[in-house]
């Protein structure tokens, strides 16, 4: 049996995308780099010239059975400090889940990656793999990482022009840097998304230094500026539709203990708006993937209930 999961031919799909000045009809070629079955649905990596960044980006996309016969809704996965596509889904152990709930998954990259940029790689919790999920405003980083515009603009249009998906029922979540880009891509675009969840997210990146070191290069030094970016903050001043938050945090992480993801914070400020958020600090967990493969199914779950709704 042949299975044409793509609305398209698959290799070096041509997608006509709204962007740029004057609303100009650009083209973007989607090169699928792998293709492996699992649980009968294909676990899939493309690549493409992205127009937000500047840069070639890869996404995987895990597409379940159902996928090839009727649309389905998407779960944007975002991932954390030094991670590519690869790290999602590889590690986390999705798959089952979705092709159970008929799930799309899409684990986009981190950041942008061979920009040229000086300095780009000269750590690793800034630069590249470290992308933040932010617009960029300062220079050299504010032409090419503009991470949250790709997130919530770029990519849901890629996949919803050359997959059989439901452009209507989207959610998102994502683990530590990806964990906090997925909270404030929820709570920026009140509507967008049908749920939300995280794992061990960096929460009030403006107080941590993971998040201080990010934003002061990529956001400049008024820290106003910085609370567009911040889900903690934007938690303080949401009012959109009821959110159904799930966040995971393992009791052992270190990262927890060394004043980086400050759960604290975002939950009072959630329940201070009286946006409903169930938080389980779990026993005995780090910040790594075992943490994340252990819970994931209960993310998947969660999303489920509203996707599928």
């Amino acid at each position: 049996m042949s299975h044409q999961y793509l609305l398209q031919p698959q290799h070096n799909v041509t997608t006509p995308i709204l962007k740029g000045l004057n609303n100009e009809v650009r083209k973007m070629a989607l090169t699928q780099v792998s293709s492996t079955k699992c649980f009968e649905g294909y676990q899939k990596v493309y690549e493409h010239d992205s127009l937000e960044l500047k840069c070639k980006m890869r996404f995987g996309i895990y597409l379940p059975p159902k996928a090839e016969r009727v649309k389905c809704p998407v779960l944007y996965w975002l991932s954390g400090l030094t991670c590519t596509e690869q790290n999602f889904i590889t590690k986390a152990g999705s798959q089952q889940a979705a092709a159970e709930h008929g799930i799309v998954i899409v684990a986009p990259d981190t950041s942008p990656r061979g920009c040229d940029i000086e300095g780009e790689d000269d750590s690793w919790d800034f630069g590249t793999g470290a992308g933040f999920y932010v617009n960029a405003t300062e220079d050299p980083w504010k032409t090419n990482y503009r991470m949250y515009s790709y997130i919530t603009e770029e990519l849901p249009h890629l996949i919803n022009t050359n997959f059989l998906v439901d452009s209507e029922k989207m959610s998102i979540f994502g683990h530590s840097m990806g964990g906090h880009g997925a909270l404030i891509c929820a709570l920026k675009n009140p509507g967008k998304y049908k749920s939300v969840s995280a794992l061990a997210p960096i929460c009030n990146p403006m107080q941590c230094p993971w998040g201080q070191k990010a934003f002061a290069g990529y956001l400049g030094s008024d820290k106003s500026k910085w609370e567009a970016f911040d889900a903690t903050c934007l938690a303080k001043t949401y009012s959109g539709p009821l959110l159904d938050i799930l966040v995971d945090q393992g009791k052992d992480d270190q990262f927890l203990a060394a004043g980086q993801l400050l759960p604290d914070s975002f939950i009072t400020a959630c329940t201070d708006k009286k946006i409903p958020v169930v938080f389980r600090l779990q026993e005995g967990y780090d910040h790594s993937y075992y943490f994340i493969v252990t819970f994931i199914t209960d993310h998947i779950k969660h999303h489920a209930k509203y996707l599928n709704a």
